[in-house]
């Protein structure tokens, strides 16, 4: 009997190069394609920073590289990093900060290089 492979699998090839490979919008209302909009919202705005900290963990967390060149923007990204990373796992947040700097995390840094008291 085969069992279904982790989620986690591969996290980091879902991670893009960089940030200039995130091209998405900086305004006005997302629709996300069914494979990633299957449960719950499918439409967000992104003037709305609760809205679209749920679009950005849903891309993170359930989107490959190419969902997220396209639905993440890299400016809102970097600012809304201190607080989405606490909400995406730490699988996410290690292969997300592991490999894009600007996210603020630095392997000699330690355990509290972007937000203290949060553990990875």
């Amino acid at each position: 009997m085969s069992t279904l492979p982790s989620r986690w699998d591969g996290v980091e090839q879902r991670v893009p190069e960089s940030l200039a490979d995130l091209r998405g919008p900086a305004t006005g209302k997302v629709a996300l394609p069914v494979h990633l909009g299957w449960s719950g919202l499918t439409e967000f705005d992104l003037v709305n920073p609760l809205l679209r900290m749920s679009l950005y963990r849903t891309v993170i967390t359930g989107g490959g590289r190419s969902d997220a060149e396209s639905y993440l923007n890299a400016e809102l990204l970097v600012a809304d990093w201190p607080t989405l990373r606490r909400g995406i796992g730490p699988s996410y947040r290690r292969a997300w900060e592991t490999k894009i700097a600007a996210l603020g995390w630095r392997p000699d840094a330690g355990m509290d290089a972007v937000t203290p008291g949060w553990e990875r």
